[in-house]
């Protein structure tokens, strides 16, 4: 327990450099996704074919490299980011592109005539969007996005490859300092942990969204 007590601190900065990496990945990224969504299923061909370009890039490398282009391909350009915005900047890229599918295929199964409907009540696009078609969106996307949100816990572990303090790294340095698996099991208990939290919330979540049927 002495020892726990000793490396515990440790693992804690490096869970919150975890969080703080989830959260505004989440931010961030949902909102994007949406208006990414948008722009794949716009009309004007040139904003369908640059957003479509955008999301197979991103969906068909895999983020630790898109990690390092960013960290350390884009000073090439003249373009630096410190560690901390370089890896959000990759993480939020990355996962917009994927809610962005996500979305996509939720607005997709939403039927015409809810649109026509909306049409004939006078609602604008953006009332029509916010308060008939995004709340039945949530609806069928949530399990996809829960799972996604999920891969984030773990793919934060990523940020190591540029520097950066997580709790994947920190478990890493007190296991290769003190030869001993207990800073690792006490990471997988962590991880574990943040995991179960996410679950439960999602699980609230969808039953908040149940009424739409």
């Amino acid at each position: 327990m002495e020892y726990v007590a000793q490396i515990m601190p440790a693992l804690l900065a490096g869970t919150w450099m975890t969080l703080k990496i989830f959260f505004w990945t989440i931010v961030l990224a949902l909102p994007l996704g949406i208006f990414v969504a948008l722009g794949e299923m716009s009309k004007i061909k040139p904003i369908k074919w640059l957003v479509e370009f955008y999301v197979w890039i991103m969906r068909g490398t895999p983020l630790l490299l898109q990690l390092i282009f960013v960290f350390y391909g884009f000073p090439i350009l003249h373009i630096v980011f410190p560690r901390y915005q370089a890896a959000l900047f990759a993480f939020v890229l990355n996962y917009a592109a994927y809610f962005a599918e996500i979305f996509r295929g939720g607005m997709q199964s939403i039927d015409e005539g809810q649109f026509e409907a909306a049409k004939v009540l006078r609602l604008t696009p953006f009332q029509t969007m916010m308060k008939i078609i995004i709340p039945q969106v949530m609806k069928i996307v949530l399990p996809s996005i829960g799972n996604e949100v999920i891969n984030l816990i773990k793919d934060s572990s990523l940020v190591y490859v540029i520097g950066l303090g997580d709790l994947l790294r920190a478990g890493n340095v007190a296991m290769a300092r003190d030869v001993t698996l207990v800073p690792l099991l006490l990471v997988g208990a962590i991880y574990l942990l943040l995991i179960s939290v996410c679950a439960f919330a999602q699980k609230k979540i969808e039953k908040h969204f149940s009424y739409y049927r």
